[in-house]
């Protein structure tokens, strides 16, 4: 009798398993448009190299989906090859709602939505394991503060450096946008409204806060990003952070990336970076000391370059262009005239 038992069970097991298969297949038969179940192939990735790696910029709005498939494309490789990716969406709350927009484009092969709202999870095996065999990480929207820290120092920030490092894709939009640039606006101080252009330049150091060393991408270093850039007229505000930059000691100089929304920047291997969507993107440059940037003073500082590009044309990371900007100031924390 001790030997029948087991072979009666492992028969149960395998009837169970033909069953599950069998429910699984007629649901996709009766319901064509639910893709399969969300969740990773954790075999290992393909062999086939990676051919990024590539960036995409968000600001915020309605997610730009072209850019999003471009950013697909580019770690194929190519719009015709037969290979496919996983891609893992990540987010410190929120939904999946990211799963059917994805699957649906063009050479996906797997895309699963992981919440990491804590440092526990954030060091979780089984999650790591998810993050390290995808070939696309997109982080949604949400609060950059939380992302830093319940990200920063665990394993999961290694992981992601690590699809980076494989020629993977890297995106994100609002502040999964902000959290890609060499210097993060936390926003881990401010109220839960947050800094705006007008405090900013009445105070530069009041409530704003940094974070350094989170994803040091190649193309991005030296970079602070921002977000919602044209409905929230946020110009002032990332003039304050770069003149912050500079007055501390970061950088002698850095180059804010400011994204309208329903837009996206994207940045390819070569550091070229190209804007898409509804909207423009600006480059602002702060390229020397500012004239006045302390604690519970307006902000003055003198001829920040600004490129303004406009969807469809690009702009060089690597080799700044010498021409094509505009000049405008601040002088007591006012504009000098329209720097839009």
């Amino acid at each position: 009798m001790t030997k029948v038992f087991p072979s009666i069970a492992k028969w149960f097991r395998t009837i169970r398993t033909m069953l599950r298969k069998m429910g699984t297949a007629l649901i996709a038969f009766l319901n064509p448009d639910i893709p399969p179940e969300k969740t990773l192939d954790l075999r290992p990735p393909s062999v086939t190299p990676l051919a990024g790696p590539v960036h995409i910029l968000g600001g915020g709005g309605p997610d730009v989906e072209e850019a999003i498939q471009w950013m697909i494309h580019q770690v194929r490789g190519s719009t015709s090859y037969s290979t496919k990716v996983n891609v893992v969406v990540l987010r410190t709350s929120g939904s999946d709602d990211y799963n059917r927009l994805i699957y649906n484009m063009q050479g996906v092969k797997y895309v699963e939505t992981l919440v990491i709202s804590n440092r526990q999870d954030a060091n979780k095996s089984e999650i790591i394991e998810k993050v390290r065999n995808a070939d696309v990480i997109f982080f949604a929207g949400g609060d950059q503060c939380e992302y830093i820290r319940n990200w920063k120092n665990t394993k999961l920030e290694a992981t992601i450096k690590s699809v980076y490092a494989k020629g993977g894709g890297i995106g994100g939009t609002s502040a999964g946008a902000m959290i890609q640039s060499d210097y993060v606006y936390d926003a881990c101080a401010s109220s839960q409204e947050g800094i705006e252009t007008r405090e900013a330049l009445e105070d530069p150091y009041r409530d704003i806060t940094f974070t350094y060393n989170f994803f040091p991408w190649s193309h991005l270093t030296r970079t602070i990003v921002d977000t919602h850039f044209d409905r929230r007229k946020r110009m002032g505000r990332i003039m304050a952070f770069i003149a912050r930059q500079i007055q501390d000691g970061v950088s002698k100089s850095v180059l804010g990336i400011a994204i309208s929304e329903e837009t996206s920047v994207t940045v390819d291997k070569f550091g070229m970076a190209k804007v898409m969507g509804r909207g423009a993107a600006y480059f602002v440059l702060g390229d020397h000391p500012p004239e006045i940037c302390k604690p519970r003073t307006p902000l003055t500082y003198y001829d920040y370059k600004i490129w303004r590009v406009p969807r469809g044309d690009t702009f060089n990371l690597r080799n700044l262009p010498t021409r094509g900007y505009y000049l405008r100031s601040v002088k007591r924390g006012r504009f000098d005239s329209d720097p839009y």
